[in-house]
């Protein structure tokens, strides 16, 4: 078989459309291993593009390889609860058990070790991911009968089943990830109300946007359903990067029926003929039985052509795999990445709803805000507006992960204190919470009486517990580390900020910092929240922020035997622009649009 055969194959399969890109080049790496200058050129070729779009795309993904990486290729999720379970010393362990350094090939070529952001998997941690197929709870894995089964070049299919047993951990259930309602039966029922029937019972539920900013879906789906032009698209926003979150992933596994049944019924409202699920490249392991979930879809007449046996009512959905981008949560760079292109942000307006995918009207809903639609057809918008509070409607699932006794996933009505979800999870003497992940917000035990709403402690679902043993210096530091590698660089404050910061905390790390540091950093944070291009620059100094206001001995103790720089009351110095601008602590997240 020649290098090209599975060139040539990916190019057929996707009819030589150029908007295919990425999928493309996941399948030839799939089979080549990495992606040469020869590949790609062959690829542009096939595609009628120049070489450098191939490269741009290449290299913005940290999915995507340039050089060999082995038979196996090992990546061990480097999120801050992956940490606290001991994935650092894991980490170390792997690269020594196949004598590789951190990122290298192995001088037998059969294996490759490297960090990710995260896999997803914050609940039973440490996460591995062996050629993009998860493996949970590395630390349970014996790391002797690992590396022996590489060394014998044993195929994946032949490891233990239970190496790969993700688990959803699902501890509090509500409306959607209790009993579930036969399939078809929402879909049904809003064919049943009509197109402007089910329009207004999305505008009676209020229901926002449950990725964390917090857009009001009506509005959205409005926009969209009256924009010109006969095309229309819905796409879902699978693409859960944020740390500490895992709630997409589980509705995903063990709920898809529902995920796809809300962009159907999406589709149904807005008038939309095609959808798309944006899938994280870490989700890969589910690709497959979602494929399959679509298949019975389309035999039962759930998907497809006169849905339900409504005519005009035509609507399919496909999977679009990413390959490791935590920007493409943001919904342009996710309709960029879509379009086969580096996933950056777009500059807006105008806005997706008018110009989305191939500039048509699109609607990016994340997974759990299209299973929320699935309960406004099942129970009509008032029922759904009646739970939760006045400006936050219905329930919220909460990623809980970190030091309590029962991490998973618990489904609370929005209005739910802070303290009676770390009250359930078993967490005790905690130190600090951080919600809506490393851009949200990091609550003192003072601060837990407050509720999880948008108009209080809003989250797209992510709730880190630390305890009192923790260093908060060192947790903020890791979320530092992880801006600094996703930025996708389109902007100056953004791409020189997240370094900037990244570099002044390993200063103050590595004891050769003061309080003069931490000037720079607030200073930093004022400019970046002000002139960063898209939400993953205005919120990524929020952590920092925070830990330097509420935990400042974390801080200081690194400097209190060398401090010779001037105090400075930043408060006080940085009073004037808080005032004058406000303080952004939303936590913002990327996964849901503006």
């Amino acid at each position: 078989m020649s290098d090209e055969d599975p060139i040539l194959r990916s190019l057929a399969r996707h009819g030589g459309d150029p908007h295919a890109l990425v999928q493309i080049l996941r399948e030839v790496q799939s089979e080549l291993g990495w992606l040469s200058r020869a590949t790609q050129q062959a690829v542009a070729t096939g595609l009628g593009l120049p070489i450098t779009r191939v490269e741009s795309v290449v290299r913005f993904y940290s999915f995507f390889y340039e050089q060999p990486r082995g038979a196996y290729r090992m990546l061990v999720s480097d999120n801050v609860t992956d940490r606290m379970a001991g994935s650092q010393a894991l980490f170390a362990k792997l690269c020594a058990a196949f004598d590789v350094k951190p990122g290298e090939l192995s001088r037998d070529g059969l294996v490759s070790v490297a960090l990710t952001s995260c896999t997803g998997m914050c609940d039973q941690g440490p996460g591995l991911l062996v050629n993009n197929i998860a493996m949970p709870r590395l630390g349970e894995i014996p790391l002797d009968e690992l590396v022996a089964r590489v060394r014998a070049r044993e195929p994946l299919a032949q490891w233990p089943v239970s190496w790969f047993a993700v688990a959803d951990n699902i501890r509090k259930a509500g409306p959607l990830l209790g009993p579930r309602p036969e399939p078809g039966r929402a879909l049904a029922a809003a064919i049943a109300r009509g197109r402007q029937g089910m329009m207004d019972e999305m505008r009676a539920s209020r229901l926002r946007g449950r990725g964390g900013a917090g857009f009001v879906t009506f509005v959205k789906w409005e926009g969209a359903r009256n924009a010109p032009g006969p095309e229309r698209y819905i796409v879902c926003n699978a693409d859960e990067g944020e740390p500490g979150t895992f709630k997409d992933r589980v509705l995903l596994s063990s709920f898809a029926d529902r995920v796809f049944e809300g962009m159907a019924i999406a589709g149904f409202a807005v008038g939309a003929t095609r959808g798309f699920l944006y899938l994280r490249g870490e989700y890969e392991h589910l690709k497959a039985p979602l494929e399959a979930e679509l298949a019975r879809m389309r035999a039962g007449r759930r998907l497809g052509v006169s849905i339900g046996g409504e005519p005009g009512f035509d609507f399919d959905i496909a999977i679009h795999l990413g390959a490791g981008a935590y920007i493409c949560g943001e919904e342009s760079a996710l309709i960029e990445s879509l379009e086969g292109k580096p996933g950056r942000p777009r500059i807006r307006p105008p806005f997706p709803v008018t110009s989305g995918y191939l500039g048509k009207p699109t609607v990016v809903d994340n997974v759990e805000t299209l299973c929320q639609a699935t309960e406004i057809a099942l129970h009509g918008g008032a029922a759904f507006a009646a739970r939760g509070t006045k400006a936050s409607t219905g329930f919220k699932i909460l990623s809980i992960s970190g030091d309590c006794a029962r991490p998973g996933l618990y489904e609370y009505p929005f209005g739910v204190r802070i303290d009676e979800i770390l009250e359930a999870c078993g967490a005790v003497d905690v130190a600090a919470v951080q919600i809506g992940g490393p851009s949200g917000v990091l609550a003192t035990p003072d601060e837990f009486r407050r509720r999880i709403a948008f108009e209080d402690v809003p989250t797209a679902g992510a709730f880190m517990v630390f305890g009192a043993q923790r260093d908060l210096f060192e947790i903020v530091r890791n979320f530092a580390h992880f801006f600094a590698h996703e930025s996708c660089g389109f902007c100056t404050p953004c791409r020189v900020g997240t370094a900037l910061q990244r570099d002044i905390l390993d200063k103050i790390a590595e004891g050769r910092g003061s309080r003069y540091d931490v000037n720079e950093l607030m200073r930093l944070h004022e400019l970046m929240r002000r002139t960063s291009h898209c939400g993953l620059g205005q919120t990524a100094t929020n952590a920092v922020d925070d830990a330097w206001r509420k935990f400042r001995p974390a801080f200081e103790k690194r400097w209190q035997a060398h401090d010779f720089a001037p105090a400075i009351d930043l408060d006080a110095a940085l009073a004037p622009a808080r005032r004058a601008t406000g303080r952004n602590d939303a936590g913002a997240h990327l996964t849901e649009e503006a």
